[in-house]
């Protein structure tokens, strides 16, 4: 990995004030991910091989739907389409008719099945975003080892969402020393107990004003409560929350 490259977003994203670092910096690559699937290099062979491989997820088909460039997506979707017909029309061929009968026991997944199942769980745009952003973490661990002042960085930040919180904890130990796996652990814990009790007293105060007796009290930091509690609770499948 070349860490260089990486530590100019990842210390940005911990001075920029958000809720998540992470969920910023993955934003930020779903955004880029996006433009480039929609851009000029939709027209490159090699890149519509990849996407005719995988296709997309749920979430993101929704999203390239809502971009501007209709054209882009459904040249992208006909070479797809076209793919998955073939593969199919193969694979019937040579999978035969399924077996019937009530008592049979249950059968294996065809060939068709997990066709079907590699579809669902692939994304191009999920996979470019992973690739890049499981580098950000290793980043993040980098400058702990590196960088005496990131650690105060973490301690200024609004702390983590739950999910990357988890996983920050979770991966330490594959980075980090004893002793500064001890040190970090207790600073992301710091930072994320701390902010998830300011958030739920924003939250509160936030209900707070939806009670008479409150109304002539000031919304104080709780007006955008909701979307940032919702950034908590559920990381960034919630990105235009930030």
């Amino acid at each position: 990995m070349k860490e260089q490259l990486y530590t100019i977003p990842v210390n940005d994203a911990f001075q920029g004030g958000c809720e998540c670092p992470l969920c910023s910096l993955r934003k930020g690559l779903e955004q880029d991910a996006i433009e480039f699937t929609l851009g000029p290099s939709y027209m490159e062979d090699d890149n519509r091989a990849v996407t005719d491989e995988l296709g997309f997820c749920e979430k993101h088909i929704q999203t390239l739907y809502q971009q501007k460039n209709r054209l882009g997506l459904a040249l992208i979707l006909s070479t797809h389409m076209s793919k998955v017909t073939n593969d199919l029309k193969k694979l019937s061929t040579e999978s035969g008719t399924p077996g019937k009968g009530l008592l049979k026991k249950k059968a294996a997944p065809s060939s068709m099945g997990e066709y079907a199942a590699r579809l669902e769980h692939n994304c191009f745009i999920c996979n470019r975003v992973d690739n890049v952003f499981n580098r950000y973490v290793e980043t993040i661990f980098h400058l702990y080892r590196k960088d005496p002042v990131f650690s105060q960085k973490i301690k200024a930040s609004k702390g983590f969402c739950t999910y990357h919180y988890a996983l920050l904890f979770d991966h330490a130990p594959e980075y980090l020393s004893k002793e500064l796996l001890d040190t970090f652990l207790s600073d992301i814990q710091s930072a994320y107990f701390s902010n998830m009790q300011r958030m739920q007293e924003d939250l509160e105060w936030f209900i707070n004003q939806f009670d008479y007796r409150y109304q002539n009290e000031p919304w104080k930091n709780a007006k955008d409560a909701l979307p940032r509690a919702v950034l908590k609770t559920h990381s960034s499948i919630t990105p235009d929350l930030e």
